[in-house]
């Protein structure tokens, strides 16, 4: 899977109801539950997907500060092998599946959120492709 391009989407579950500080966005409540992040790889998706899974590393992207928090783990993985402009598509779609968060990793273009509360991600097997983490 070495220098693939594309669109993953980190699927993280919520152990229990937690508030957390999200650089610009402030303060963030989530509740227990299923959410699913939307983001891109240009360059080297593997290692991207990589950073995600460790805890301990600078906050960079929104997604950082919900995993650092102890009630939050990555229970799966899913990409596509795409260009960048294929993200926002991805969220879109999302988006009609789940609740979002409002301004979550979408500061870099024009989507409401690329994170969304979902009661279930199972349809995801059906159109992309999943990583053993």
């Amino acid at each position: 899977m070495e220098n693939v391009k594309g669109v993953y989407i980190l699927i993280a579950l919520v152990a229990k109801r937690f508030n957390v500080n999200v650089g610009a966005l402030d303060r963030l409540s989530f509740e227990k539950g299923t959410y699913a992040y939307v983001g891109s790889a240009q360059s080297n998706l593997e290692r991207r997907v990589t950073r995600h899974l460790k805890k301990n590393k600078r906050k960079f992207w929104h997604i950082d500060y919900l995993l650092h928090n102890d009630n939050a783990k990555i229970a799966g993985i899913f990409y596509l092998t795409a260009g960048e402009s294929k993200e926002c598509w991805v969220a879109k779609e999302l988006g009609k599946r789940g609740f979002l968060i409002d301004g979550f990793g979408s500061s870099d273009c024009n989507c409401r959120s690329h994170l969304f509360k979902l009661e279930n991600c199972e349809f995801l097997r059906e159109t992309m492709h999943e990583l053993a983490i």
